[in-house]
């Protein structure tokens, strides 16, 4: 199953397919006794698209048979034991993928030239991603954070490794066999082709970047003037061959500072922006704002979801299920945004105060 969704696979998904694209999201659950039901209700799903593929008289029968069998293979490919808030199985002729979302998904068929991608791209959004580069005198690995956890990627050349006969860097720099080995010239040379394809893929995939290491090691980053000297450094060594939750309980403690300043940071520019009048709150008047490209910077609380119908003027409630209601009104939201340059921030529960959970500053 894919999490991480980089730029280029975002473009690569939004593109056209041959009839019929058929994207299939459904909710799933972390834990007991949530988790208990989401076999079947997967089942059920992949189900009714087979069944809309049936009734499609625009289908042939080639493509009804190709696309169903992706969906089959899709569904094999599913780890239930591993899922998160959501999954959305997209599958089309000759072609299937299988996404694991860190974010509530309503369920739903949708049949159609190109696969339904708010969903992934508002979920990536509340991620917050970011990468951690942990780095020794002879192996440097690349871990993916997102908002709970970070995992171990194997992208652009990492993990990296400099091969030395009977050379344990990491134990020589807890033990202090070799003050010297950071100015070994093959270390050097092997740190700055880390920082360089450090720097490729932040070009594809541009995040917030941390570095962990011994002291020694972050001082001869930063003399290489690098993408790694402009990353926030993080003095704790041992975490190139460590678990994830190692790795993850080093970087807490930066990532909820980071959090807080983030969220005051939002409600000062909020509070500004109520003042030149350019504030805006509430789905419906953020959907108008956002259709027209004026948001700048959007803020929602994390778990906020709601559900809408449109009655020609304006978004109103609707309850889930009836005609015409949008589930998903709020990613529909941050994928606009963003697709006109907004910055989108999403802050926890409670922090927006009186501005309906979804707020933002507009560019006029």
């Amino acid at each position: 199953m894919e999490h991480a969704l980089s730029q280029a696979t975002l473009s690569e998904l939004r593109r056209p397919r041959p009839y019929p694209a058929v994207s299939v999201l459904t909710p799933t659950h972390r834990r007991e006794p949530e988790n208990t039901q989401d076999r079947v209700r997967l089942r059920n799903v992949v189900a009714e698209a087979k069944k809309q593929l049936e009734s499609d008289p625009a289908v042939t029968r080639e493509r009804r048979a190709d696309v169903a069998a992706q969906l089959d293979r899709a569904l094999a490919e599913v780890d239930l034991a591993h899922t998160e808030d959501g999954l959305a199985i997209f599958a089309a002729p000759g072609e299937h993928q299988v996404w694991s979302l860190a974010r509530p998904v309503p369920e739903r068929v949708v049949l159609s030239d190109t696969f339904l991608t708010r969903n992934l791209v508002s979920a990536q959004a509340a991620e917050r991603p970011f990468w951690v580069l942990s780095v020794s005198a002879d192996h440097v690995t690349l871990w993916n954070g997102g908002a709970d956890r970070v995992a171990e990627r194997r992208t652009g050349g990492f993990p990296m490794t400099l091969s030395r006969e009977n050379f344990d860097a990491e134990r020589q720099e807890r033990v202090g066999d070799q003050p010297s080995t950071f100015r070994d010239e093959d270390t050097r040379h092997f740190l700055r082709e880390a920082d360089t394809a450090m720097g490729r893929l932040l070009r594809e995939d541009p995040r917030p970047l941390y570095v962990t290491g011994e002291q020694a090691a972050l001082s001869l980053l930063d003399e290489f003037g690098g993408v790694t000297r402009d990353a926030v450094h993080v003095p704790h060594g041992g975490l190139t061959h460590a678990a994830p939750d190692a790795v993850w309980q080093a970087m807490l403690p930066l990532l909820d500072a980071q959090a807080r300043r983030d969220t005051t940071a939002v409600r000062r520019e909020l509070d500004s922006a109520r003042g030149h009048r350019v504030f805006a709150a509430g789905v419906d008047e953020l959907w108008q704002s956002a259709r027209e490209g004026r948001v700048r910077l959007l803020a929602v609380e994390e778990n906020y979801r709601t559900t809408v119908r449109d009655d020609g003027d304006h978004l109103v409630p609707a309850a889930s299920g009836d005609l015409d209601a949008r589930d998903d009104i709020v990613d529909e939201i941050v994928e606009q945004c963003l697709e006109t340059g907004a910055d989108v921030r999403f802050v926890p529960d409670g922090s927006l105060g009186d501005a309906e959970r979804i707020a933002g500053v507009l560019r006029y």
